[in-house]
């Protein structure tokens, strides 16, 4: 966010120019005539719109979009269109400057991506229907990747933008971080992934876990950096027989040792419920071979030989990107073998230009493709792998979302998931009868499969043979089956199939067609009411529709005209209403009539042991979902319905409506006390003994005197136990006692503070 200052120093302005002049030296090798003269208009479009400006840090603002261009050249490696609308993509939401004067000035394209990464203002929110529910942020995406559909570049440089905007989010207050984290690794990261920028996915989702989760960031990362050494020495080891076996058999390669992100490492040790020490890929090797267009698969497989040679591999973890690229266009060859000291390494193989996609993603891809239209490089490889990397698909999946969210058939929120689900889900790969392949979304079942064909096909699937075997409309498919649907012109779709279909397209076709049904019913509702109240004396009008509504205790119009179709709400029950409605109006009079009373209404308790965006007393409710402890970092998050509630910041379950929410993010601080006990929930596993339980009670009860609410010990055949123990606790520095105290107990070898005892 920018404010007004004075114009800039000397000192500044002469550094803004060097900055300017490292951007065009960046983009020289994309610029043909003319190119630079349009990025001069646009850095001094933007320079002047923001010479008043200043971003958080204090630094001119007009150094923001110089980053954000040079990222968008630089690390995307987009052309000049790019480089300017990244260099004027504030100025219509900062200054006077219009969307009109950008396409005037500079035309339609850069207009159109400035546009797309342009904020919705709060007057056009205010021409929404107003409904707290509704959420600026979600409406911002929906704009955002509404116009991406016809220009991808507007996400690019939003990703961009984003990059930049979390490289310098320590000078935010710390509401904002989480706000700006939280919609980073909901929608930027995987957007990041999607387009096959891995470089920058990996970079955002560290940020992300910096700014939420800043003691298991600083962790990790310092004992990468003490582990250091000892590694690089094992990689050097592992590559030397690899390097002197590559270049034997000809080839010319780089061989490169990469560390595993932060984020990777930290997800590892969370689902494995492992501590640092024991994750053992810290690292992947990277084999990068310069070689010819047509011969890249058999030599990548030729490297993969030449590596097993000197490693074992692991027959269960090989993946074949190169025949079966990933939808975002990534090649490569993935295997994992046992290296020294029987750690196991996962070594990559690819060529240069795989290299380039999978770091620069769609970027590189187009100019490898634009290549093989000039007749450089073959389209196909083999004469059965396309250069096809699943854009057009994809991009074809978001206009039909478009489509419906331009007919009022999704809100924002929705349009956000549907996206997400669709887009950012991992893939599977199966045939059809004919054997062309079809990429579906991870967890597809027959019936998705069956409405991916067509929407006809989906409407009347009875079943489906997966590899010759009849199974059910819910069976999940895996990767490898081919697929063969069968019809019946007497099904229709159920309500019952949403439960277990997952791509979009599926979802859409299920509810259009019950939506059609439903409105059939709803005409047949009206007419039936229409003519009893006629026959009670009674004229039809949408009062008299909501009075009917209320008396059956239903919560829309809609559903009262549907249940009376289906015959669920017979004209026995307008018989009652015509009584009802004659008791409410004399009620109502009598009401009005009477003095008025000021209704008092029940007060929240108030726990006066957290600062609420600075005040001391303000009620709020702590969180069941994530069961926030004092000294755990906490935020504040306003509900629709039950007030503030306390969440931990690295609450998963919030994730997402910070995403889409960060507008009701409140800052939230521990106060310095003990007078209250906290619940909190811990799970324990060891060997089971004779007096285990009496050792475990002794220690928490009688020891460190905490209270026990419930222990629940359960026990497996081999002897081994599985337990969930709830006790009340000060803080966290007091629930780390008891951990450590548990595992001094013999049997026990693992306790794990959970959020709930599911």
């Amino acid at each position: 966010m920018a404010h007004k200052i004075d114009n800039q120093t000397e000192e500044e302005k002469r550094e803004i120019l060097r900055r300017y002049r490292h951007l065009l030296k960046t983009a020289s090798p994309f610029l043909k005539d003319g190119d630079a003269k349009l990025i001069k208009k646009a850095f001094k479009t933007a320079a002047d719109g923001h010479i008043e400006m200043r971003r958080k840090t204090g630094e001119p603002y007009i150094y923001h979009p110089i980053a954000v261009a040079q990222i968008v050249v630089g690390e995307i490696n987009l052309g000049p269109t790019a480089i300017a609308a990244a260099l004027l993509h504030d100025v219509v939401e900062d200054t006077e400057v219009t969307i009109e004067e950008i396409e005037r000035e500079f035309g339609e394209k850069i207009a159109k991506i400035v546009d797309g990464v342009t904020k919705i203002s709060s007057t056009d929110v205010n021409d929404f229907e107003f409904d707290r529910n509704i959420s600026q942020q979600a409406e911002n995406f929906r704009k955002m990747l509404l116009t991406l559909s016809d220009d991808v570049r507007v996400i690019m440089v939003k990703i961009a933008d984003r990059l930049h905007n979390m490289r310098t989010l320590d000078s935010m207050a710390r509401h904002k971080q989480l706000k700006i984290a939280s919609e980073t690794i909901y929608i930027y990261a995987p957007l990041a992934h999607r387009l096959g920028l891995y470089k920058i996915k990996s970079e955002l989702e560290d940020l992300y876990l910096k700014y939420t989760h800043q003691e298991a960031y600083r962790d990790i990362a310092q004992k990468l950096n003490e582990t250091k050494v000892k590694r690089d020495a094992f990689i050097e080891d592992f590559i030397a027989p690899l390097r002197a076996s590559i270049t034997s058999a000809g080839f010319k390669a780089r061989i490169l040792g990469r560390p595993k992100s932060i984020y990777s490492i930290w997800s590892k040790m969370k689902v494995q419920n492992i501590p640092f020490e024991k994750v053992y890929d810290l690292f992947a090797i990277r084999i990068i071979i310069d070689v010819d267009y047509e011969n890249e698969k058999p030599d990548c497989w030729r490297v993969y030989s030449l590596v097993t040679d000197s490693y074992n591999p692991n027959p269960d973890r090989l993946r074949d990107w190169i025949s079966t690229p990933r939808a975002n266009g990534y090649e490569s060859l993935h295997t994992t073998v046992m290296g020294p000291d029987g750690k196991w390494v996962e070594v990559q193989i690819r060529t240069e230009r795989m290299d380039e996609i999978a770091e620069k993603g769609f970027a590189a891809h187009w100019k490898y493709k634009e290549q093989g239209k000039n007749g450089k490089k073959s389209s196909k490889k083999n004469g059965k792998r396309s250069d096809n990397s699943g854009l057009d698909a994809w991009l074809s999946l978001i206009r039909d979302l478009r489509e419906k969210s331009q007919n009022g058939e999704l809100t924002a929120t929705e349009f956000i998931n549907d996206f997400r689900q669709n887009f950012f889900e991992k893939e599977v790969f199966v045939f059809t009868p004919k054997g062309e392949l079809l990429t579906l979304a991870n967890g597809a079942t027959a019936l998705d499969f069956a409405f991916h064909v067509h929407t006809e096909i989906g409407y009347r699937c009875l079943g489906a043979k997966v590899n010759q075997k009849l199974v059910p409309l819910n069976y999940q498919l895996t990767n490898g089956d081919q697929v063969e649907i069968i019809t019946s012109k007497k099904q229709k779709p159920s309500a019952d199939w949403l439960r277990f279909v997952q791509t979009s397209k599926a979802k859409a076709g299920i509810k259009d067609y019950l939506k059609g049904q439903k409105e059939i019913t709803v005409n047949k509702g009206l007419n039936i009411l229409k003519k009893k109240l006629a026959d009670l004396g009674l004229t039809y009008n949408e009062t008299l529709l909501d009075q009917i509504k209320i008396f059956l205790e239903l919560k829309k119009s809609y559903d009262l005209l549907h249940a009376i179709g289906k015959g669920y709400i017979t004209p026995q029950h307008i018989n009652k209403f015509k009584g009802w409605k004659k008791k409410r109006d004399e009620e109502q009079k009598r009401m009005a009539e009477a003095p008025q009373k000021e209704a008092v209404g029940k007060k929240k308790s108030k726990i006066e042991t957290l600062f609420i965006g600075g005040e001391s007393q303000i009620e709020y409710t702590l969180a069941k979902c994530c069961n926030p402890l004092p000294g755990d970092d906490v935020f504040g998050f306003i509900t629709i319905h039950d007030g503030i509630k306390i969440h931990r910041t690295d609450c998963p379950q919030m994730v997402k409506a910070m995403a889409q929410h960060g507008d009701r993010i409140i800052r939230a601080q521990w106060k310095s006390q003990r007078e209250s006990a906290f619940l909190a929930i811990l799970k324990v596993k060891g060997t089971d003994r004779i007096g285990l339980v009496k050792d475990v009670t002794q220690v928490i009860s009688g020891d460190l005197q905490v209270n026990i609410k419930s222990l629940n010990i359960g026990l497996t055949d081999e002897g081994i136990f599985e337990g969930t123990i709830k006790v009340f606790v000060y803080d966290t520095q007091h629930l780390e006692m008891l951990k450590e105290e548990l595992m001094q107990v013999e049997g026990i070898v693992g306790t794990k503070r959970c959020d709930t005892d599911e």
